[in-house]
């Protein structure tokens, strides 16, 4: 059984990219320009609040003070395709899905 991906670093690099790095050691920058959609997202669109990211120790992800975070699953699989993914491939964490902030 492989373990889900877990965030444990992440920094701020430019524009709506971020540098990333998992608990397995792999790291690398990830745009996220293109994923920012939706009333969730929209605050992040400006870089100030983008580069408010921070790594939530529970979600073993990226989150914002809005709320907003994404599932390590789509950060990881962005990092490694260095593309988008399939569109049946979750982006969100369950607390996004459901509008918690």
């Amino acid at each position: 059984m492989t373990s889900l991906p877990r965030v444990t670093a992440a920094r701020h690099v430019r524009d709506h990219v971020l540098w990333l790095e998992f608990a397995d050691g792999t790291a690398g920058e990830v745009d996220l320009a293109d994923s920012l959609e939706g009333p969730m997202f929209e605050p992040l669109r400006d870089l100030e609040g983008f580069g408010k990211v921070r790594v939530d120790p529970d979600l073993h992800t990226v989150v914002w003070p809005n709320g907003a975070d994404f599932a390590p699953e789509y950060l990881r699989e962005r990092l490694r395709r260095g593309e988008e993914p399939s569109p049946s491939q979750p982006y969100l964490t369950t607390r996004s899905r459901n509008g918690i902030t």
